[in-house]
């Protein structure tokens, strides 16, 4: 078994979810439409497979795991499984697909538990689409099982939501889940990596320790740079579109978080929004306002990092918003 494989056998914290659906398969109540609310690096997408599983599983204890249909399952192989994600040039789920889908649907399956449709990410149905699927939700064919998995259920129409089981990703403590990679990747500052991504174990598996935190160094220094006037935007921004962009973006997101803690703990400086510079002082900082701000931008490059944004343009102004932010701090015992 590979590293990646034995991983994905020992997701623990998917346990709950299994067992429910394993206890409705021998009740004889498996739904026939399932959402899932997966959260990043929780194994949304394993669940899915798990359910799939459960459906075609042929043994009285479904999923065994072990038999031909659970395998195939596994391997994304299996002649009654059904993958549908974003067509690639246009990044939605098109009506076209979801129509071919509801065709396939109709007909009876290659064997005699089931068929299952796996979408992932349900979030990138369009309008279109999700009025063809809602017909298949409502009336679908005995046997069939539609998965939806999606880390936000809120762009889903109400009535898809409403059609569906929820079953929701939970991971596991920032503990647990360092313990869960020091298992199956060995040792490492597996807290430290969780930390810039989030506590997001299997995004956390397929990265070396030693290279994210050299590049959280540097990012954090760049961003000190930039605050203090002294970086050089063009280059650093380049630097950033060309290597790791998503990764920097993380890290970013994590220099702004620990400013903002450093500024509401006991004692900090600046818990107030300013709006605008207040009294002189030699050392340089920014005030809330300006990190929520910037917490803001983040958020919007991280959402157009999939897209053919121009990265390094985006950066720059990002990184120039940085040292716009810079603002006086305000003196103790001044008045």
């Amino acid at each position: 078994m590979s590293e990646a494989d034995a991983a994905a056998a020992d997701l623990f914290w998917l346990a709950p979810q299994r067992a429910a659906l394993k206890q409705a398969r021998a009740q004889g109540r498996f739904p026939h439409a399932l959402l899932i609310q997966d959260v990043p690096g929780g194994g949304g997408e394993q669940l899915a497979l798990i359910a799939a599983q459960t459906r075609l599983c042929a043994r009285p204890d479904a999923p065994c795991g072990a038999c031909p249909d659970c395998e195939r399952v596994a391997r994304r192989a299996h002649p009654d499984l059904w993958l549908v994600a974003p067509e690639e040039e246009s990044r939605q789920i098109r009506v076209d697909q979801i129509r071919a889908l509801t065709d396939t649907l109709a007909l009876s399956g290659h064997g005699a538990t089931g068929t299952v449709a796996i979408l992932d990410p349900a979030d990138m149905l369009n309008a279109n689409a999700s009025n063809a699927l809602l017909k298949t939700l409502e009336e679908p064919r005995p046997g069939v099982l539609i998965v939806l998995v999606t880390m936000a259920a809120a762009r889903l129409s109400a009535t898809i939501r409403s059609r569906c089981q929820r079953l929701a990703v939970r991971v596991p403590d920032l503990a647990a889940s360092a313990a869960w990679l020091h298992r199956h990747r060995g040792p490492g500052a597996w807290e430290e990596v969780l930390e810039v991504l989030g506590n997001a174990p299997l995004r956390a598996l397929a990265v070396e320790p030693a290279q994210l935190l050299r590049a959280r160094a540097e990012t954090h220094a760049q961003l000190a740079s930039a605050l203090a006037g002294t970086l050089d935007m063009p280059a650093a921004a380049a630097a950033w579109a060309r290597d790791g962009f998503e990764l920097r973006l993380l890290c970013a997101e994590n220099w702004i978080t620990r400013c903002m803690q450093e500024r509401l703990r006991p004692g900090g400086h600046m818990t107030e929004l300013h709006s605008g510079t207040h009294l002189p002082a030699v050392n340089s900082s920014m005030n809330m306002r300006s990190l929520i701000r910037l917490a803001d931008t983040l958020h919007e490059l991280r959402r157009l990092a999939a897209t053919s944004v121009n990265k390094s343009l985006a950066v720059e102004q990002f990184l120039w918003q940085v040292r716009a932010a810079r603002t006086p701090q305000v003196v103790q015992g001044s008045g």
